[in-house]
This record gives structure tokens, sequence and C-alpha cells, in this order.
């Protein structure tokens, strides 16, 4: 398992992961343009976070989306997270220590895959 962490880190500090809304999502066998659309509908608010960040995802329900986060240093982290409406949920932050935080997003249907990058203040 500490290979995996290895590598995470490095993607993080090589900038494959970005911040603000803007990350990088892979999908197979999906055209170049489609692929952009539904990474830009990612979006994730407030940045930086103080009580709860939210999660947007305008074409995909958020039932079917699975959310794991981690710190910097690429442990998971327990999240409490509560459904704001079929599009968006709301992750509770406020117990979190200051830093930055990685939100990794996963839809099988779609084949939809994410991760994004998030202060907590």
């Amino acid at each position: 398992m500490r290979p995996f962490y290895l590598i995470f880190l490095f993607c993080v500090l090589a900038g494959a992961v970005r911040s603000q809304g803007q990350g990088v999502a892979s999908f197979d066998g999906e055209p170049h343009e489609q692929r952009q659309d539904i990474s830009k509908s990612v979006n994730i608010y407030p940045n930086p976070a103080v009580e709860f960040v939210h999660i947007r995802l305008e074409h995909v329900n958020m039932d079917q989306v699975e959310i794991r986060m981690h710190n910097i240093i690429g442990n998971e982290i327990r999240i409490e997270k509560e459904r704001v409406d079929e599009h968006e949920i709301r992750i509770r932050v406020k117990d979190f220590d200051t830093g930055y935080y990685l939100i990794a997003l996963k839809e099988d249907q779609s084949k939809f895959r994410g991760t994004y990058k998030f202060l907590k203040r």
C-alpha cells in the first residue's frame, strides 16, 4: 500500500492535481470533448473552506459517485457527507487541521475519475 501513497504524493507534487474545481479526469473510450465537458462541470467550493466544502457535479448523480478524501501526505480521512440535492453534496471539514486536502471522485457508469485539491483554513 505504501507505493500507492508515494505515487499519489508524486502526482500531487508534480502538479497533476489542480485546485479550485479543475482536476485531472480520465475516461476510457470517451471522446476528448466529452471528457472536458464533464470535468469542467465539477465545482468544489468554497476554496479555501472553513466549515464545509461543497462538491457539485452537474452531469452525474452524486449517489453514484464514490468519494474519498486524503490529506496531502496521502492518509485517507474519514468524512461526514450530506446530500444537498441530486448533483451536490457537502462534506464537513470544520474539525480538520489547516492544510491542503485531496478529494478523489469516481463514478463507474460514466467512467469518470477526478482528483481535486482544496485548502482548509
